[in-house]
């Protein structure tokens, strides 16, 4: 059965940062082991029973439209009848035979913000959604993330982590997000690991103007208005913002250990 709670996936960037792997494809079909780090992604809610998926499309979205819509061949033998309609018979080898994709284009040049607003439209059923990006993975347990956001009766829940200082900073009091600050200069403590749920009372604090940046103003302002709590999570998170990053994240691939292979 698939859960009603949607994952919306942000797919639509440039991923300038890794220009060797993104002058043709979007940074979410780049692969990790053969299979786009999208679908790690997507493996992973998967994982934790959540299969309906939202990815907001931008640079080069066909490519990902192209690979879900030629996934079934792709990844199953198949017999061709010569001759006969309806000749092509799929013998499927894959394992995601209950996952529903919506790829939804929301413009080459449109900003976070403005790609969360787009989707509205396609979120129904429950009344939260969970939000991530579509270059960065993490060992967070999914239905314990669920849990707490419905446990603190708030708008939005973000995942905080401990990386680099280069990802946006978390100020809390408490477990109260009070302040979000963009990528500051240094920084201390947890930053925005991504990995969100949220009431649908956040398409309030997003507009589809191009240049609305989620990660500015809507966040600054839920955490201005009490609405933002953070969930903790100490262990694996990795984002594929460089060739480095990507060459590590296939090293871990391979490892027996491999922290977000749980499937």
């Amino acid at each position: 059965m698939i859960n009603d709670i949607q994952v919306v996936i942000l797919c639509g960037g440039k991923g300038t940062r890794i220009k060797e792997m993104t002058d043709t494809i979007p940074k979410p079909m780049v692969e990790i082991g053969g299979r786009p780090i999208l679908w790690h992604i997507m493996k992973w809610y998967s994982f934790y029973g959540y299969n309906k998926f939202i990815a907001c499309l931008g640079y080069k979205g066909h490519k990902i439209k192209e690979y879900f819509f030629n996934y079934e061949i792709k990844h199953s033998d198949i017999t061709i009848d010569l001759g006969r309609k309806n000749n092509v018979f799929l013998h499927n080898i894959h394992t995601e035979d209950n996952w529903q994709i919506t790829l939804a284009d929301t413009g080459e040049e449109s900003m976070t913000g403005s790609r969360i607003k787009q989707i509205e439209k396609y979120i129904n059923g429950s009344e939260i959604f969970m939000l991530t990006y579509g270059d960065g993975l993490s060992d967070v347990n999914i239905n314990k993330l669920v849990e707490f956001h419905k446990s603190h009766g708030k708008i939005g829940t973000i995942t905080g982590v401990h990386p680099p200082s280069r990802f946006g900073e978390l100020l809390l009091k408490g477990n109260q997000v009070v302040k979000f600050n963009e990528k500051p200069q240094t920084s201390e403590g947890r930053i925005n690991g991504g990995f969100f749920v949220f009431n649908k009372e956040l398409f309030k604090y997003v507009s589809e103007d191009e240049n609305c940046i989620f990660e500015r103003t809507p966040l600054e302002n839920l955490a201005r208005d009490g609405q933002l709590m953070m969930y903790k999570h100490d262990d694996f998170w990795q984002p594929m913002d460089t060739l480095r990053d990507m060459e590590y994240l296939e090293k871990l691939w391979a490892e027996t250990t491999c922290p977000w292979r749980k499937w």
